[in-house]
């Protein structure tokens, strides 16, 4: 598999990241370490994942196949802090304890002694300047390797991209984890060109549009997928929606023309968008790793690019 640098940093992660949000929850034990295995068999390198998966379950899957199956560094590994899950509430904490706290969680769970990038999981009301000193400690010490953010809109990304390259002992923000597919493309309007703007590389999380572009839901909702489960209903339901639906079937149109599948076809399409450095997926089985690994032999034609775009808001004006 091909492997990009993130934005102007040192840090090269493959083209397709394997996101780790099920596992431990709709993805078990066993299906999650194949997954891992063959990834990187397969020349993968970047997984991304958080304390929030699954309450920390997600890391501790990453850590024992790093303790009894795999080499360190072959792996490129992006974590989170200051976003928990308790119960029913979501909880943003980005302050320097908070953040730190988490930070040695994750090490714990991952049996490493330093991650490779370090994200803050969502723009929090602790003081930017708290947040970030936490950052270049962090690097400062060893504990991570490179940082960002996740899930920044523009002028967030923007301020704390500001904030980092103002004094040169400050640690750059490398990248901005977001989500961009053909069901999700407002990234382009102020994340992207930010992103451009400061140098940093985009991490596109839910490459597939939450799993709809893959074509399971173009009749309905299946009983094994996400959209029928209880705890992850809410996050496809806004795209199970009749625009939605027509933007499933024209990439489904263009697969069929094309002769690969759907979520190949998704895929592709963002991997290969301007300033992404890593088109995340989150397969819930080895089955559909495969599928999707498959997706690094093929580029879509400039005409087909050009048509998906027109048919979901239009060109990419950075293209």
């Amino acid at each position: 598999m091909l492997s990009r640098t993130v934005g102007a940093s040192g840090l090269k992660v493959s083209r397709m990241g394997l996101g780790t949000l099920t596992w431990g929850g709709q993805t078990d034990v066993q299906d999650a370490r194949t997954m891992l295995l063959r990834f990187v068999e397969a020349g993968g390198s970047l997984i991304d994942t958080a304390p929030a998966y699954a309450s920390g379950l997600a890391e501790k899957i990453i850590g024992r196949a790093i303790h009894l199956d795999l080499n360190r560094d072959d792996l490129v590994i992006a974590t989170k802090a200051g976003f928990t899950v308790e119960g029913p509430d979501r909880i943003v904490d980005t302050s320097r304890s908070a953040m730190l706290r988490d930070l040695e969680g994750s090490l714990r769970r991952l049996r490493t002694d330093h991650v490779d990038l370090w994200q803050v999981h969502a723009w929090g009301d602790a003081p930017l300047e708290e947040t970030c000193e936490a950052l270049d400690h962090a690097v400062r010490s060893g504990m991570a390797r490179y940082v960002g953010v996740s899930n920044f809109v523009g002028w967030q990304s923007a301020t704390a991209a500001t904030w980092q390259r103002a004094e040169h002992s400050r640690m750059p923000i490398v990248s901005n984890q977001v989500e961009y597919s053909l069901l999700a493309r407002r990234a382009e309007i102020e994340v992207v060109p930010a992103a451009r703007h400061h140098r940093m590389g985009v991490l596109a999380w839910s490459a597939l549009g939450r799993g709809v572009l893959a074509g399971r839901y173009r009749t309905g909702t299946p009983r094994d997928s996400r959209g029928a489960n209880d705890k992850l209903s809410w996050f496809v339901e806004p795209y199970l929606t009749t625009k939605s639906r027509a933007v499933a079937e024209a990439v489904a149109k263009a697969a069929d023309g094309l002769g690969i599948t759907p979520a190949q076809v998704a895929l592709s399409w963002v991997r290969d968008a301007p300033q992404v450095a890593s088109a995340l997926v989150g397969p819930r089985t080895p089955a559909q790793l495969t599928e999707l690994l498959a997706a690094d032999e093929h580029e879509l034609p400039d005409e087909i690019t050009a048509a998906l775009d027109d048919i979901t808001g239009g060109p990419n004006l950075l293209r």
